[in-house]
């Protein structure tokens, strides 16, 4: 790479980095923003951090619809998560290097926001339970052709899906938490949540990793996911609150 070519490439790396920290900056400011509202007092409760803790894993595991939500995502990012492998997809798959890594780790991103701004204006309700399940489905068959894919724009346009389908996901399940926690479980339960969710993309990564030294790299990623997969066949069998699951304002009221 000549000198100019060393010039526009380090002008490229500060102005990303330079838009990440702006980008940080006005999410934080909008955060703060955000008005406090007291909680609900309730008498004669005092927990340690460990009952504090317990409490709020034995009501996720006493609840059909917060435990079922919880389970198809964070077994969605154990087994269905590519990312870690991505750079030998680049390098040895599909030819691309160095930057082509950099558009297919922004490729799930993009697809999120995106998908993250569609529902700011058009919510999901209406059988929104269904829709969790079938777009977790689409996140592990989107995974399965993205391995199989040595097309660079079809592996583009595959991680973008992922990206996609995993926004409806997570919005999903953070609509069912806020809705069907009680007001003083919340912060527990969030917190159990961000636990579990938080642990699995490392998790995630560690098992991507083992299953390509087993496997193969692409044979890795269709197992993860067809393991998704089969975790939205079980759910869908086993969770009928979450698979009958409406949030229109009529059913809420019935």
């Amino acid at each position: 790479m000549g000198l100019a070519g060393r010039h526009q490439t380090d002008a490229g790396i500060s102005t990303a980095y330079a838009v990440d920290a702006v980008l940080m900056a006005v999410a934080l400011s909008i955060f703060i923003s955000i008005a406090g509202r007291p909680l609900p007092a309730r008498e004669g409760e005092k927990l340690s951090l460990k009952e504090s803790l317990l409490s709020g894993v034995q009501f996720i595991f006493g609840n059909q619809l917060v435990l079922a939500a919880l389970s198809l995502d964070l077994f969605a990012v154990l087994f269905g998560g590519a990312v870690a492998l991505l750079p030998i997809f680049a390098d040895d798959i599909l030819k691309v290097g160095a930057e082509g890594l950099g558009y297919l780790r922004a490729a799930p991103a993009v697809g999120s926001v995106l998908m993250a701004m569609s529902l700011t204006y058009f919510p999901i309700r209406k059988w929104a339970g269904r829709k969790l399940l079938w777009a977790v489905a689409g996140f592990g068959l989107a995974t399965i052709g993205f391995a199989l894919s040595t097309n660079f724009w079809l592996s583009l346009g595959l991680l973008f899906l992922t990206g996609v389908f995993d926004s409806v996901s997570v919005i999903v399940r953070s609509t069912l938490l806020h809705t069907f926690t009680p007001e003083h479980m919340k912060g527990r339960v969030s917190a159990v949540n961000n636990i579990f969710i938080g642990s699995s993309n490392e998790i995630g990564s560690f098992e991507s990793g083992a299953a390509a030294k087993l496997l193969g790299v692409v044979n890795s990623v269709v197992f993860g996911g067809a393991m998704t997969l089969v975790v939205v066949a079980i759910t869908a069998l086993k969770a009928n609150k979450l698979r009958k699951l409406d949030l229109t304002p009529q059913s809420q009221k019935a």
